[in-house]
């Protein structure tokens, strides 16, 4: 270890390891010690206690662990939690959201994120994958609160190819911004509001500049009926026809992927992930959920999300967690999956691999970037703890979460936010929310027909 003090070192805390073959383990009674980012040394407390440090966290009766990645969301639309309640999909696209999002100003998408980030930072996610409209705004907050983000501009065919260019530009422009914390994708919305061309032409740029593709697709069985009876292919086979599946690729949902799909996305030129937000699926009513085991199989990451808190109410990745073990319990008629330790996997390393971040991020390890959060599982509803894996699945909640860090900066210490100011956030909502959700116009962003 360096002769100068250490920025940070997190002391006395139980610390969430990665081992081989990928297995989940716990050291009690250690120290993360952090210098310029990232982490130095996961170390015992006893050997930590003397060495200088410019800040110090002691964590007695918490568990570090690397901080939660939100795969796939729209950060913004916190502004649109609880508008459309109780509605089938096409309803709830069709007569409210789109509507409604046809009102959005970049103001509105800033306000909306920094209610975004500051729920997440006090869930501890400490990066998410954001696909939205108006993203300079989103980028320019993600800088300033300090969180990772994996942005994209969304993009619809009906805008013509300024759409396609405008996401292109937007994800060359912020590549590598706010100190290395953002990365960039490009954006197409789906295969049903974007064209064949257009996604084959999505997939060239993809190949020319390097970068990865955000997108949804067969995010439930009937979209991928839909596209069968249309067009002869499943959604997955419509990506591989523009190209896009030899690019590295995130999918969002994927309730849809069927088993003549697996054989593609297991040979996949690209990196081919997957996000799954389980809450969403249960709140539509779909029959299915995503195919984490068969997906696991064929080698295709699945990592954790919430989608927007329009559909899902919440940017809990915590509850997302436990929704999906509960799920694939119930979608495989298998107690023993997932597992906890199975969950944690998804909610750390795999995670991490969706949204391309899986050498820097994901594991508190030196030399990884120092995205830590500690739990607290001192209070009753976390007691006794027999199984350490199991209690942060199945009975930790977000608000557990006591400490947040993101490139070594702490974002929230002892549930205090240090670089958002929410009651301003929520004083400025207020004002705008009667503007925002106004329907009388008639308009809409997109029509939804999948």
């Amino acid at each position: 270890m360096s002769a100068s003090p250490a920025d940070l070192v997190i002391t006395g805390c139980t610390v969430l390891v990665h081992e081989e073959q990928e297995e989940i383990g716990f050291r009690t009674d250690a120290a993360i010690v952090v210098r310029d980012r990232v982490i130095e040394s996961v170390t015992t407390a006893a050997s930590a206690r003397e060495l200088p440090a410019l800040e110090r966290i002691e964590a007695r009766g918490q568990v570090a662990m690397p901080g939660l990645i939100n795969c796939h969301t729209h950060a913004p639309m916190t502004m649109l939690r609880g508008l459309a309640e109780d509605l089938p999909i096409e309803e709830w696209f069709n007569d409210v959201v789109w509507p409604v999002e046809s009102n959005l100003t970049a103001d509105d998408v800033e306000l909306g994120a920094r209610l975004a980030c500051a729920e997440m930072i006090r869930g501890g996610v400490t990066c998410f994958a954001d696909h939205y409209f108006h993203m300079d705004a989103v980028a320019a907050v993600v800088a300033e609160c300090g969180l990772r983000a994996h942005l994209g501009e969304a993009y619809f065919s009906s805008q013509g190819p300024e759409g396609r260019e405008r996401s292109a530009e937007f994800a060359l422009r912020h590549r590598g911004a706010a100190d290395g914390r953002i990365t960039t994708a490009l954006a197409p919305h789906a295969p049903y509001t974007v064209t064949d061309a257009d996604l084959a032409a999505t997939a060239e740029l993809a190949r020319r500049h390097g970068l990865p593709v955000h997108l949804h697709a067969a995010e439930n069985r009937d979209q991928t009926d839909t596209s069968l009876a249309r067009h002869g292919r499943t959604p997955i086979e419509v990506l591989d026809h523009a190209g896009l599946l030899d690019t590295d690729l995130l999918i969002a949902h994927g309730t849809g992927i069927v088993e003549r799909d697996l054989p593609l996305l297991a040979r996949t030129g690209g990196r081919t992930a997957v996000a799954s937000a389980p809450r969403g699926y249960l709140r539509f009513a779909w029959p299915a959920t995503t195919p984490v085991r068969a997906l696991r199989a064929a080698g295709v990451p699945v990592g954790l999300a919430t989608d927007g808190a329009a559909s899902n109410n919440s940017l809990d990745v915590w509850e997302a967690m436990t929704l999906t073990a509960l799920t694939q319990k119930a979608a495989e008629g298998d107690p023993r999956w997932l597992t906890a330790r199975q969950a944690l996997h998804h909610a750390t390393v795999q995670s991490a691999r969706a949204v391309g971040l899986g050498s820097g991020v994901g594991t508190l390890a030196p030399g990884r970037r120092a995205d830590i959060i500690l739990v607290d599982l001192t209070g009753p509803h976390t007691q006794p703890v027999h199984d350490l894996a199991a209690t942060l699945v199945h009975s930790a909640r977000a608000s557990d979460v006591r400490t947040t860090v993101v490139d070594g900066r702490v974002l929230m210490r002892d549930r205090e936010l240090l670089t958002l100011d929410l009651p301003a956030v929520l004083r400025e909502l207020g004002h705008r929310l009667p503007a925002l959700t106004d329907r009388s116009h008639g308009r809409r962003i997109q029509e939804y027909d999948a």
